[in-house]
């Protein structure tokens, strides 16, 4: 009992080890695992294992190309029962993408029923769907019943599965691939297989080919759903000769003429994996926050086909304009990444160029050539030692049927008689004697033939269909022997099976045409608003509670608008829906606005705090047309100001842009420059005259102090300015100062010398008849 309690002591302090080795062993294990059996494609045949296996269970469930459909469960379920121990689900969807024609450029599974589509839908049930595999799919299985390729145990040992499949065609590059390990991933294009071949075809005649001169075999990826690619060719070398890099596709779009100058652009086909429902739910989000303007309406009149109609908010918009807003603001463009990592041999991960790619297939190729010349030599030498049997048999008929007749126990006595090998060579058209385990004995394997051989082949026929069965092994085996011998030969061989291959699966297959197409495309640049908007009169109202509206036209300006009870208007003027205006508030903010996104006038508006980002407490001083390059004059109560171009001011963001700094005061002034001095004119009215260019230019900031204000003690001690800020303008100084008069007159003072002084002085009382709110406007 001791023992016993010592072993296991000494067993458990065998197994203890620290915690951190412990987990890095079990994560090491996990994360070589998801590489080499799950994400990483194979660069031999293109294949993960579970694809590998659900093709391998459909070819020994005999569901070929031209036969009958099974039920995807029962696919599913024989794959998970016999090869991949994972969830059916997981199976059913690798299956379910591989019979995909949107997602697989040449699909290995072809499907009956709810499969899925382009709209992003998922495929029904595997109870419902039926499936069979593809001719190109019976290409990529092609010889494995000869020998072609390893195989290995199955998850319990009851079963064998092949390592890799001897596929036909480089099924990687052909229809992609894409996948997540662990610290690693693949994302792979598919590409067109009649390219791939003549790219194979090259590298065999020129081994030592340079990366760059592939692509004038393969010029690009071509997508199942087709597109344009419009990177330029430099760009697509260098992905393909390291392995990396990004490919943008376009949609292929057309105009369509709808007469008398109307006119529409239908796509006809989307880029890859963009689904098609999102693509149109996302433009329609672009119509509604009129992200791009000059895009009217959006609709889907896709059948089997794709077909998207987009329409122009006007005939006289430019059809390249919208779509280069769309490439910019849409999946109407993508970019697909281009990541060749891939299991090189099985088992290496590998970042590959196409080159690479490409002679990992050719290898394979020809490792499955020698394999299966092999195999067949091994069948042809047994086939004739068969028939040199059966034609010692019908040389010594008689003999043969005695002993079977009258022998106990005929095998032994068969395989014992003395037959002598002249009687072969009596026979023999050709110069050869076939190999017998003695002289003149029968061997078992003829025996056994002998044995097997039906009476009605015992005719003369049947002996002379014999010999010239056996001169045609011998004419195939010599050329086997020459091909096994010869690397020349093997490739000249594989030369030619790719040329077959070519003819099944190039523009004569059904999809075998390229699909994807190549343009040359710059940069979308930014547009214009003014570009995007179709220009057209309108009157911006804003009512002194902040209500604003675009009314269609320039309507008189002093006719009478209707307002919310308690309302009244404020700003009122003539625009076009091209024009940005602006928002100054009392916070020193500047805010943004396109006229083209103001709501109509037949109600009352909108509230402008909904539309920017204004605050509560904020009031708004201004709001005007932006004229790029104009400068502007802000100042705050305090008297300090600067001035601003407007370029400056113009706010991304509904947030708007901070510009004048007022701390504890109120933005006051915003008026553009239009002259050469500034007028400013305090609350206790002192109006001061100076030089604007005495005044900075700044973007942001607080400014300089523009006019000076006496301190006085208020309210409970607190200091407070007697006066403050009332009013500035910009005048020219040979032309005077103007300021409205009573009635609808206008007064002029040309003669501002008494007021002129230095900013930051305090100023004089203001010329006789100036208006007592202190204002100049």
């Amino acid at each position: 009992m001791n023992d016993l309690t010592d072993d296991s002591n000494k067993k458990s302090l065998s197994v203890s080890e620290p915690l951190r080795r412990a987990i890095g062993d079990r994560y090491l294990t996990y994360a070589l695992s998801t590489i080499m059996h799950r994400a990483l494609p194979d660069a031999r045949d293109g294949l993960k294992p579970v694809h590998r296996r659900i093709l391998y269970a459909m070819s020994r469930l005999k569901l070929a190309s031209g036969g009958k459909f099974l039920k995807s469960a029962k696919i599913s379920g024989d794959t998970m029962g016999d090869f991949h121990p994972h969830g059916d689900a997981a199976i059913y969807d690798a299956m379910a993408r591989l019979a995909q024609d949107f997602a697989v450029r040449y699909p290995l599974v072809d499907g009956q029923g709810n499969f899925g589509n382009i709209d992003g839908d998922n495929p029904a049930a595997s109870r419902y769907t039926e499936a069979r595999m593809t001719f190109v799919a019976e290409a990529m299985l092609n010889g494995l019943d000869e020998n072609a390729v390893d195989y290995r145990d199955n998850y319990d040992g009851r079963l064998t599965e092949p390592v890799v499949l001897p596929a036909e065609f480089p099924n990687l590059l052909a229809n992609g691939s894409s996948g997540i390990a662990v610290g690693m991933a693949t994302n792979i294009p598919p590409h067109n297989i009649a390219e791939l071949i003549d790219a194979c075809l090259h590298l065999i005649k020129v081994p030592d080919a340079r990366d760059d001169t592939l692509l004038n075999y393969v010029p690009g990826p071509d997508f199942p759903t087709g597109g344009i690619i419009v990177e330029p060719r430099e760009n697509i070398a260098q992905a393909y000769r390291t392995g990396r890099g990004s490919f943008r596709l376009r949609c292929k779009w057309e105009i369509e003429d709808l007469g008398r100058g109307q006119w529409q652009i239908v796509v006809t086909e989307i880029p890859y994996q963009v689904q098609k429902s999102k693509l149109i739910e996302k433009i329609a989000e672009l119509i509604q926050t009129k992200k791009v303007p000059i895009l009217g309406d959006i609709r889907d009149e896709s059948a089997d086909d794709i077909r998207i109609v987009l329409e122009p908010k006007s005939k006289n918009v430019d059809a390249e304009l919208l779509m280069n807003l769309m490439f910019r603001n849409s999946d109407l463009e993508t970019r697909f990444s281009l990541n060749m990592n891939v299991l090189i041999d099985g088992v290496t991960p590998k970042v590959c160029s196409m080159k690479e790619v490409l002679r990992a297939f050719l290898d394979h190729r020809r490792d499955v050539l020698l394999r299966r010349s092999r195999h067949r030599m091994e069948k042809i030498d047994h086939r004739l030692e068969v028939l040199e049997g059966f034609i010692v048999a019908f040389l010594n008929l008689d003999r043969v049927i005695d002993i079977i007749r009258y022998d106990d126990d005929p095998k032994p006595a068969l395989m014992r008689e003395d037959w002598g090998r002249d009687h072969v060579r009596a026979m023999n058209e050709a110069d050869y004697v076939s190999p017998a385990p003695g002289e003149g004995e029968l061997s078992e394997v003829q025996v056994d033939a002998i044995l097997n051989m039906r009476l009605r082949s015992l005719r003369r026929l049947e002996e002379i269909e014999l010999v010239r069965e056996r001169d045609a092994l011998m004419e195939e085996r010599a050329g086997l022997e020459d091909l096994l011998d010869s690397e020349d030969v093997q490739w000249a061989r594989i030369s030619d099976q790719l040329k077959e291959t070519k003819k099944l699966f190039g523009k004569n297959y059904e999809g075998g045409a390229r699909r994807t197409q190549f343009a040359e495309a710059g940069e979308v640049e930014d547009v214009p608003l003014e570009a995007m908007i179709e220009k057209e009169p309108i009157t911006v109202v804003c009512s002194q509670m902040g209500w604003i509206r675009a009314m269609s036209g320039h309507i008189d300006l002093t006719r009478e608008l209707k307002f919310r009870d308690g309302d009244a208007p404020r700003f009122v003027f003539h625009a076009e829906t091209t024009d940005k205006l602006l928002v100054f508030d009392s916070n020193g903010k500047f805010f943004t606005l396109s006229a083209a996104s103001l709501p109509g006038g037949r109600g009352m508006g909108e509230p402008l705090r909904l539309m920017v980002d204004l605050p509560n407490e904020a009031e708004i001083i201004d709001l005007f047309i932006h004229q790029p390059g104009r400068r502007l004059l802000v100042a705050s109560t305090e008297g300090n100001g600067f001035i601003v171009n407007e370029d400056d001011v113009l706010a991304q963001t509904k947030n708007g842009k901070q510009v004048l700094n007022v701390g504890d005061a109120r933005a006051k002034i915003c008026k553009p420059v239009e002259g050469d001095h500034v007028a400013i004119v305090s609350e206790n009215r002192k109006l001061l005259v100076f030089p604007v260019a005495e005044i900075n230019e700044m973007t942001r900031g607080k400014g300089v102090r523009l006019q000076k204000y006496h301190s006085a003690r208020g309210k409970q001690g607190v200091l407070e300015l007697d006066g403050g800020l009332s009013d500035a303008k910009t005048f020219d100084w040979e032309v005077g100062l103007s300021w409205p008069a009573t009635g609808d007159r206008t007064r002029t003072e040309v003669n501002m010398s008494p007021w002129l002084g230095k900013r930051a002085g305090v100023g004089k009382a203001p010329p006789h008849g100036f208006p007592r709110d202190n204002k100049f406007d």
